[in-house]
């Protein structure tokens, strides 16, 4: 069996094909390819015999997997930030970077990734970009008001038929009109963008496989949790039944608190924030809908507040939990419960 560590870069891939001789690690040969030149690259695998292949999950290793998996016995994705040996080598080069993957394999010693299926990472595009157009969006018209309020003339239907026309008839100078009418023609097209990218995650949404729709019956039974909530919870999360725990899910959001120990003394530090920042969002916008209109969440607020002495370690603390409640709502398959009939 051979092992081969790829160290894959947008222009760039290392190969070291390393094989195990008489209980030792020996490097076989190494090669350099240009990623373009995909015709060489899957010419030197179907020259190998049985081998393994590892390669980082980097922003762009989803093409080198599809050209090559059908060869392998085994493709596997590892983990960048727990492979930390890489990161801390003072010697550091393609060529290392792609033999310490290959030993590591030989070893079976490769901390894996998450490798989310083909539509994971269609439903993902969609969600994430309908999230940035809304982002553009809520920027667009924070300009618009404040180019307004300069001339004291906001108002609060500024962005509807009545509030353009309003726009149009304050007084400017050239250049602030200028400035303004390009303003609203991108507005018009990031909403007309907006509403295209929500039509085609509605037809995306209606081709779920029966998992996912049963999923999404069980978040949609949740109060104040709507279409976009669920949409970004199931496409981050993905398979959620790869999780163990609750423990893990939070870890995955970014929602868990850090801890530091040494010589006997602990200290609890910040959230880590790392894993899916958009899931994290989400989890905090859920939060603050609920404290706001439901007693039971706004006395778990309230009580979280007065115990840490901070409404945003509160409301990341609630946030934790309806991470937590969603977890296993999914994993039972159970609707929503309000607590009065959990009682």
């Amino acid at each position: 069996m051979k092992f081969i560590g790829v160290d894959l870069h947008k222009k760039t891939i290392s190969l070291c094909v390393v094989v195990v001789v008489a209980g030792k690690r020996k490097v076989e040969s190494r090669r350099r390819f240009d990623c373009q030149n995909t015709g060489a690259i899957r010419s030197f695998f179907e020259k190998q015999e049985a081998f393994q292949v590892v390669v980082e999950a980097t922003a762009n290793y989803e093409w080198f997997l599809l050209l090559v998996e059908d060869l392998a016995d085994r493709c596997v994705l590892a983990h960048p930030k727990k492979l930390r040996v890489i990161a801390e080598c003072k010697h550091k080069s393609d060529k290392i970077d792609a033999q310490i993957l290959a030993e590591f394999l030989a070893m079976d010693m490769i901390p894996e990734a998450y490798r989310p299926s083909p539509r994971i990472r269609q439903y993902r595009v969609l969600v994430r970009h309908r999230h940035w157009m809304q982002g553009r969006i809520t920027s667009l018209k924070c300009k618009l008001r404040d180019k307004a309020a300069h001339y004291n003339a906001d108002i609060a239907e500024l962005f509807t038929l009545k509030g353009e026309q309003h726009l149009a008839e304050i007084a400017m100078s050239r250049a602030d009109r200028f400035h303004t009418e390009r303003m609203l023609e991108l507005l018009h097209f990031c909403q007309k963008q907006f509403e295209e990218v929500n039509a085609e995650l509605n037809r995306f949404t209606r081709t779920a496989p029966g998992p996912e729709r049963e999923a999404r019956a069980v978040l949609d039974s949740i109060p104040e949790v709507g279409p976009v909530t669920i949409d970004i919870v199931l496409s981050e999360l993905g398979d959620w039944r790869r999780f163990r725990s609750a423990k893990q899910v939070v870890s995955f959001a970014g929602l868990d608190p850090g801890y530091r120990e040494s010589d006997g003394k602990g200290k609890q530090l910040s959230i880590t924030k790392e894993g899916s920042r958009l899931l994290r969002w989400a989890m905090v916008e859920t939060a603050w809908r609920l404290v706001r209109k439901f007693a039971r969440w706004r006395h778990i607020f309230e009580t979280l507040k007065k115990n840490t002495g901070s409404r945003k370690k509160a409301i990341v603390g609630v946030a934790r939990r309806i991470m937590c409640m969603m977890y296993a709502m999914l994993r039972e398959g159970k609707a929503y419960r309000p607590a009065a009939q959990a009682a």
